[in-house]
């Protein structure tokens, strides 16, 4: 006759009640209180406790069975995964502190939907598509909602947690509901805003004859920045991060390089840029001139003179630099500038032929000319050749005939 198998399950008094509990320690668990879901403490009813062992056995024989089979060593919890992946991040050293910050409230957003102590092998293909369809009602904060772009890079920060916890045997390897989804969302592709040469030189005269109605609050530096953004093709933070010794009169050439203030995008993203002659007389003027020429610390600081910093936003600023030559309010932005440098110095010459595509992309700091072709290039109405960038008005009398009277009579 065979013997009668051990229950798992075992009482404690807890007061004047009998709670249930189990063992669980043979198949890889421990001993535990049997609690149905919505309650706070183990339960006093001897029917749900079987049922809460079968349920949670059966849960126990997956794990061990994943663990074997699939290569799974342990569970994890997306809020507790999710920060352990930005601290990994954060100590590697090869991003940005604004693109850790970017990445956190993505991620945030995602928690908040699946919720923290979701297991990252539970997500599913399903639940991802309902986090996207749970996307796009979200505002993207201009009076609008997310777009498809806004969207798909929820879903790539998503998917490259997935890939750490396969690295870190959390989920099977090659699983990851991010990208198994078939038709992801994209944004839509159409030309970068850009200015033309002649357009570039009508904003740099308005920031050159701008005057602010409060010069204690104003930006003093505007006309020489938008100048460094037009004649240089840096990213925003890269020329916001110049130093003053960047700027090198003797050798005539501009250099990014990493500094105290931020990083820089890639490694390739350190360089030394021409400095064009329009840029040189802009600067001269502006360091060394007044009564204390400069000689160190940030090329643009902050106005809090006694704790100077890195300007972080001067949209206000551009915006009525913008508004005198007859932009709306948000329609020129720092990006606009790096493309309309690249399309300008493509009708460049280099010692009397057209200058290499290559060349251009190392000055903007990729490694290669895929991207001036696929996005940076650009081919104006005003075709151009030249052996410098330059955006001078006088040069385009005829096309800013009517603008021009107008920027001077305002």
């Amino acid at each position: 006759m065979a013997a009668k198998k051990k229950s798992r399950i075992y009482w404690r008094d807890q007061g004047t009640e009998r709670r249930a509990y189990a063992d669980f320690r043979d198949v890889g668990g421990g001993r535990e209180a049997l609690i149905a879901p919505g309650d706070a403490r183990a339960t006093t009813d001897r029917l749900i406790a079987e049922k809460l062992v079968a349920n949670r056995l059966s849960e126990l024989q997956a794990e061990k069975r994943n663990g074997v089979l699939l290569g799974v060593k342990r569970k994890a919890k997306l809020g507790a995964f999710v920060a352990e992946h930005l601290v990994q991040k954060a100590k590697s050293g090869r991003f940005s502190d604004s693109w850790l910050a970017d990445s956190e409230r993505m991620l945030t957003i995602a928690i908040e939907f699946f919720g923290p102590d979701r297991d990252l092998a539970t997500i599913g293909v399903t639940d991802v598509q309902a986090w996207i369809n749970d996307l796009a009602t979200r505002t993207n904060g201009r009076k609008g909602t997310l777009g498809g772009g806004a969207i798909r890079h929820h879903l790539n920060v998503l998917s490259n947690v997935y890939k750490r916890a396969q690295s870190e045997g959390c989920v099977p390897p090659g699983f990851n509901p991010c990208a198994a989804i078939i038709d992801k969302p994209s944004g839509n592709r159409e030309e970068a805003r850009w200015l033309e040469v002649h357009e570039a030189a009508l904003l740099l005269e308005s920031a050159r004859t701008y005057k602010a109605k409060r010069a204690d609050v104003a930006m003093s530096f505007i006309y020489p920045l938008i100048a460094t953004y037009l004649l240089t093709g840096g990213r925003e933070s890269e020329v916001l991060g110049l130093e003053v010794q960047d700027v090198n009169f003797d050798r005539k050439t501009v250099t990014f390089r990493p500094n105290e203030w931020r990083r820089l995008k890639t490694r390739t993203s350190h360089r030394t840029v021409p400095l064009w002659p329009q840029l040189e007389a802009i600067l001269k003027s502006y360091l060394r001139g007044g009564d204390a020429p400069r000689v160190g610390g940030l090329l643009f600081p902050s106005h809090r003179l006694a704790d100077p910093s890195m300007v972080t936003d001067f949209r206000k600023a551009l915006d009525a630099v913008a508004d005198r030559a007859g932009w709306k309010e948000g329609e020129v932005r720092s990006k606009a500038f790096r493309h309309t440098y690249c399309a300008a110095r493509l009708q460049t010459l280099d010692r009397g032929a057209p200058v290499s595509v290559y060349t251009v992309g190392k000055e903007l700091g990729h490694g290669g000319d895929a991207l001036v072709k696929r996005v940076y290039g650009h081919l104006g109405d005003v075709r151009h050749r030249a052996e410098v960038i330059e955006y001078r008005v006088e040069q385009h009398k005829k096309e800013l005939k009517v603008k021009l009277r107008l920027l001077r009579s305002a």
